[in-house]
């Protein structure tokens, strides 16, 4: 089922052109972050992300950088949500660089952070523990079979 769907949605390796970086740097920031955070905070509530991982993240912070989008989401967790950060903390507790492509296999399960790590595609910079519990938990996530054959039926 699984190879289906990553067949589906093969993503390739591409970088956006540079113009699009220099434009979405001057951009407000923030509102990557409140989407982000909507997004995970989604996963909160339907208990795709484990509890125990959950509680390790408390007060600290992340920086998702899009590189070649000129994109950044900053943002915490406390009091049991995600929470969007509306101004790029100088030295987060972690923080995940890459181009956009980069983070989309991630998304799509295509590739594994830990090749995209050692290809040098993904940078990962920060609390080392930190980062492998963001990733295991990432791994964790198992998604309900209906999403499943709802991206199945669409290709």
């Amino acid at each position: 089922m699984l190879s289906g769907i990553r067949k589906a949605f093969a993503v390739p390796c591409f970088a956006l052109p540079a113009p699009i970086a220099r434009v979405g740097s001057r951009l407000p920031q923030w509102p990557h972050a409140v989407a982000l955070t909507l997004g995970l905070n989604a996963l909160v509530m339907k208990k795709l992300l484990p509890g125990d991982d959950l509680a390790l993240l408390e007060n600290r912070s992340f920086l998702i950088d899009v590189l070649d989008a000129g994109s950044r989401a900053a943002f915490t967790f406390r009091d049991g949500w995600f929470r969007p950060l509306f101004s790029i903390p100088d030295a987060p507790d972690l923080a995940f660089r890459a181009n956009l492509s980069v983070f989309l296999q991630i998304a799509v399960r295509q590739e594994d952070p830990d090749t995209l790590f050692f290809n040098r595609a993904l940078g990962i910079e920060g609390d080392t523990e930190l980062g492998l519990i963001v990733k295991n938990m990432l791994d964790a996530v198992e998604w309900p079979k209906t999403c499943l054959a709802q991206v199945q039926a669409r290709s």
